[in-house]
């Protein structure tokens, strides 16, 4: 039998709000609102059916939240080694803008959000 996964948190720790913005020849801006929450097997990423969205395109939605996934996901790793971490996150808000939004900035805001849980 496989031990079980080391889980984080063991309490909800909700509203994490993360805002990356990085000004310079190529800009970076992302904001997230995120819940950790713990589970009992892997990591799961979910978008809330009541996310508040301040961004436009819209359609960039889908890219974005799955690259916040992927920095989170890297950051609890990171943390623990080898091992897959058992959580629950759930995406709340998130805000962009058409100039320096992009999938990295995204994938920095997660990484900072997950970081920010932990501590």
């Amino acid at each position: 039998m496989m031990p079980a996964l080391p889980r984080f948190p063991p309490h909800p720790i909700r509203g994490v709000r993360v805002r990356h913005q990085k000004q310079n020849c190529a800009p970076q801006f992302a904001v997230i609102e995120v819940d950790f929450e713990p589970a009992d097997e892997g990591f799961r990423f979910e978008v809330a059916r009541e996310l508040a969205v301040e961004f436009k395109p819209a359609e960039d939605l889908p890219r974005f939240s799955a690259a916040a996934a992927a920095g989170i996901e890297e950051q609890l790793n990171v943390h623990e080694g080898t091992f897959m971490i058992a959580t629950r996150v759930v995406l709340r808000s998130a805000h962009a803008d058409p100039f320096g939004s992009s999938e990295l900035a995204f994938r920095v805001a997660g990484y900072l959000a997950a970081r920010k849980a932990l501590e």
